[in-house]
C-alpha cells in the first residue's frame, strides 16, 4: 500500500532449509511427504491442488483447491484472503456498531460513542431516508441552481461549505515533498466520474459499452431529480462533454507516477496569472489560507484547461455537472431508487451480481467518516497487545535483514549504500493504531438525517486538513483507520504503517510457525519497506524530501534492473488480449519482489529455519512460500480484472504470487525446480535488486 501526498490516495502500494529428499518428494509428487510427524497451524494444506506442479504454476498449486471451493459471492467483484479477513473483521465491527446504535441515546452528547452510534443508525434507517426523499438535498441543489455567471460560480467553488462532490480539480493542504517539514497548498487533476481518463477516450467495445451504461445512469439520475426525458438527455450530454474534456487534459496513471513532473511550485501571483478563472486568491481566503503565498501544482496543463473551461463552458452546463456530482457523491443517503440506479451502473464496471447488504455499505461509510472514533472502540475490543509486540519484533528483524542485503549489493556504490542505510534506519514504524487520536468534538452528528451527517463529516474532514497549514507536521497522523485490512508506506513521512486490521490470519497468526508468518505478514512488512526503495520511493531521502541521493551510475543500474521487472509483467495476461501494465504496476511489483526477498532472508535467521524440521510434510522454506501464496489467493470477475489492469497499480493476485517467485533461486531450490519449468526464468531474464 502506498500513500502519496501528491494525490492523497491509498492503494495496495493493496499488499528454511530442509533435506533434499523432502524437497524432491514435494517437487515430484506435489503433495506433502508421507513421513510428516507434526501438524501445522496457519496453513491449510487442503487448499493445495496436488494435480498442479509447484514449479509450473505455484499460484494454482498452493491455492488451487481453495480457488475451486471459494466462488465469488454474488455481491462481490473478487474474493480472496483480504476479503476473507475483512469479512471476519466486519462481523466484529458490525457488532460494535449495533451496540453503539442501541446505546447512543445513553452516551454523553458529543462523545465518540454518541456520534458513531447515531451516524450508523441514521445510515441504516432506509425507511426514514426514503420518506425524506430529496428534502435534505434540495437546499444544496437550489444553491447550484441559483448560480448565474462565472463570478457566482467562482464564489460557489471557493466556499468550503458548498457541496458538489469531487469537481474540476483536487485542492488540499499536504506535506511539501521537497520541504517535508512544512505543509503546502496543493492542487491537481480530478473531476471525473469514471474510474480513469481512458474510459472516456478509448474506442474498444468494452469502453463503448461502459460509456453507454454511464449515459443511461446519467439520464436516469436527472429524471429522478425531476427532469423530463429530453432535458435529462441534454443534461447528461453536458456532463459527458465536460468530463471528456477533462479526461483529455488529464495525465495518464503512468505519468502520475513521476513525482518530479507532478511537483510544480508557483507563487500565488504566478498561479493566479496562469489560471485566472480559478479565482485562487478568493479560494484561499474563503478556506482560511490567506497567508499562503505559494501553491504546488500537480498538473499545470490540466489546471490551465479547467481555467479555460470555466470561462468557455455555458454556466447552465456547468451547473448540470455540479448537480450530478453532488448527487452521485451522496447517493448512499438518498432514496432507494437512486441507490439501485447507481448499482446498476456499478455492475457494468465490476460484474457484481448483487448489491452488498446495507449494513456492510454503512459500516464502510462510518469508518470513512469517523474512522478513529470508531477505531478506538475497535482496538479496545479486538486488538491484542501481543500482536503489536510480535509485529514490532518482526519489523526490526526485517530491518536488519534489509541492511545486510543493501551492504551486500554488488551494483550499488558505497556512497549510495550509505544513504540507503540512513534511510532504512530512519523508517518510522506505526503499528495497530495512532498514539494520538483525532478530535471529533467539532463534528455534529444526529439521527435526523444521514445526508446531513455525511455532509457534516465531509466539511469536518476538509476543515481538519486545511487547518494544518502553518503548523508543524503532524507525525502522529495516520492515513488508514485501525480496522483497515491493509498497510502502506508514506514517502514524505518515511514511515511504514500497519493497522490492527491486517495483523490477523492469514497474514499473521500467533499460533502459526515462523515460516508461515514470515511468508505472510513478513512479506507485507518487507513490501512496505521496499516501497522506500522502489522506482518512486527511492527518489525521497531519509527525511522524506524529494531529493536525488543516488549516483548517476547507481540510478542507471537500478533502472535497468527495474526495466526487466517491467517487461516481465507486461507479458502477463490475466484475460485474452488483456496485459498487465508493467509501468503502472512497477512500484508494487518491485515491492513484492524486494519484500519477499527480505522476508525470506529474515526468516532464515529464525530457529525454525535453522532446525529444518518438516511440518505437514513441508520443509520450513516450502511453508514460507506457501504462506506467501495464501495471502494473494483470489478469484476475480472478468469485469473486475479488466478494471484492475486499467486503473490499479497492483497486479492481479496470480502474478503477485508467481511474478516474484520466478526471479528467486531460493524458491527454485525449495521446490526442486529444474531448468525449463515455467516458474523458473532463465538466469539472463531474472531480476535481482536486493
Amino acid at each position: 500500500m502506498y500513500l502519496t501526498s501528491i494525490a492523497r490516495r491509498l492503494s495496495l502500494a493493496v499488499l528454511g532449509l530442509g533435506s533434499m529428499a523432502t524437497t524432491a518428494a514435494v517437487a515430484q509428487t506435489t503433495k506433502p511427504a508421507a513421513a510428516a510427524t507434526q501438524k501445522g497451524v496457519g496453513l491449510n494444506v487442503a487448499n493445495i491442488d496436488p494435480s498442479v506442479k509447484p514449479c509450473e504454476d505455484f499460484f494454482r498449486y498452493a491455492s488451487g483447491n481453495w480457488l475451486k471451493n471459494n466462488p465469488i459471492p454474488a455481491a462481490e467483484s473478487r474474493w480472496g484472503s483480504f476479503n476473507e479477513l475483512a469479512d471476519r473483521n466486519n462481523a466484529t465491527l458490525r457488532s460494535i456498531l449495533n451496540d453503539a446504535a442501541k446505546d447512543a441515546a445513553k452516551a454523553p452528547k458529543g462523545s465518540n460513542a454518541q456520534k458513531v452510534g447515531d451516524f450508523y443508525a441514521s445510515a441504516m434507517d432506509s425507511a426514514a431516508i426514503d420518506a425524506a426523499g430529496l428534502k435534505y438535498l434540495q437546499p444544496h441543489l437550489n444553491r447550484i441552481a441559483a448560480i448565474k455567471d462565472l463570478g457566482e460560480m467562482q464564489r460557489f467553488l471557493a466556499d468550503p461549505k458548498a457541496h458538489a462532490g469531487s469537481v474540476w480539480y483536487g485542492f488540499y493542504v499536504g506535506q511539501d515533498e521537497k520541504i517535508s517539514t512544512q505543509y503546502a497548498v496543493q492542487m491537481g487533476q480530478g473531476g471525473l466520474s469514471l474510474p480513469d481518463r481512458d474510459y472516456y477516450l478509448k474506442d474498444d467495445a468494452r469502453s463503448k459499452a461502459i460509456r453507454a451504461a454511464y449515459d443511461t445512469y446519467l439520464v436516469n439520475t436527472f429524471k429522478m431529480l425531476g427532469d423530463n426525458e429530453a432535458t435529462a438527455k441534454t443534461n447528461a450530454a453536458a456532463v459527458t462533454r465536460i468530463e471528456t474534456r477533462l479526461a483529455k487534459a488529464s495525465k495518464s496513471r503512468v505519468d502520475l507516477r513521476d513525482p518530479y513532473a507532478n511537483y510544480n511550485k508557483m507563487t500565488l501571483a504566478q498561479a493566479d496569472a496562469a489560471y485566472p478563472n480559478l479565482a485562487l486568491p478568493l479560494t484561499l481566503k474563503e478556506n482560511g489560507l490567506a497567508a499562503a503565498k505559494e501553491v504546488i501544482i500537480g498538473q499545470p496543463d490540466f489546471l490551465k484547461e479547467v481555467s479555460t473551461m470555466l470561462k468557455e463552458e455555458p454556466i447552465a452546463d456547468q451547473k448540470q455537472y455540479l448537480r450530478f456530482h453532488l448527487v452521485s457523491s451522496v447517493v448512499s443517503a438518498l432514496p432507494k431508487t437512486f441507490v439501485d440506479e447507481n448499482f446498476r451502473f456499478a455492475q457494468t464496471l465490476t460484474g457484481a451480481k448483487k448489491q452488498q447488504p446495507r449494513w456492510k455499505r454503512t459500516l464502510g461509510a462510518t469508518d470513512r467518516a469517523l474512522g478513529e472514533a470508531f477505531g478506538q472502540i475497535y482496538v479496545q475490543k479486538a486488538f491484542s497487545p501481543a500482536a503489536k509486540a510480535r509485529a514490532k519484533e518482526m519489523i526490526e528483524n526485517l530491518r536488519v535483514a534489509y541492511a545486510d542485503r543493501i551492504k551486500a549489493t554488488d551494483w550499488m556504490s558505497e556512497a549510495t549504500k550509505k544513504e540507503a542505510l540512513t534511510k532504512l534506519n530512519a523508517f518510522v514504524v506505526k503499528i495497530g493504531y495512532p498514539d494520538k487520536w483525532k478530535d471529533y468534538s467539532a463534528l455534529n452528528v444526529s439521527r435526523e438525517s444521514y445526508l446531513n451527517n455525511l455532509l457534516s463529516a465531509r466539511e469536518w474532514a476538509s476543515k481538519d486538513q486545511i487547518s494544518k497549514f502553518g503548523k508543524p507536521i503532524d507525525r502522529n497522523e495516520w492515513g488508514m483507520t485501525p480496522p483497515t485490512v491493509n498497510a502502506y508506506y508514506n514517502p514524505p513521512m518515511n514511515e511504514i504503517v500497519f493497522p490492527a486490521g491486517i495483523l490477523q490470519p492469514p497474514f499473521y497468526d500467533p499460533k502459526a510457525d515462523d515460516a508461515v508468518n514470515y511468508g505472510g505478514i513478513g512479506a507485507v512488512i518487507g513490501h512496505e519497506m521496499t516501497h522506500g526503495f522502489d522506482d518512486q520511493g527511492r527518489q525521497y531521502d531519509s527525511k522524506g524530501n524529494l531529493r536525488d541521493w543516488w549516483t548517476k551510475e547507481d540510478a542507471d543500474k537500478f533502472n535497468a534492473k527495474a526495466d526487466i521487472v517491467g517487461k516481465q509483467y507486461d507479458a502477463f495476461m490475466p484475460l485474452d488480449s488483456v496485459h498487465v501494465n508493467g509501468k503502472l504496476t512497477m512500484g508494487e511489483n518491485l515491492a513484492d519482489l524486494g519484500g519477499l526477498t527480505i522476508a525470506y532472508a529474515a526468516f532464515k535467521k529464525t530457529p525454525q529455519a535453522k532446525a529444518g524440521k518438516t511440518i505437514d510434510g513441508f520443509t520450513p522454506e516450502q511453508r514460507f512460500f506457501l504462506g506467501y501464496a495464501q495471502i494473494w489467493r483470489n478469484n476475480s470477475r472478468p469485469e473486475a480484472l479488466r478494471q484492475q489492469v486499467q486503473t490499479d497499480p497492483h497486479s492481479p493476485g496470480e502474478f503477485r504470487t508467481n511474478g516474484p517467485l520466478m526471479n528467486m533461486p531460493e524458491f527454485f531450490e525449495a521446490f526442486g525446480c529444474k531448468d525449463g519449468s515455467k516458474m523458473m526464468r532463465p538466469t539472463a531474464e531474472r531480476s535481482k535488486i536486493w
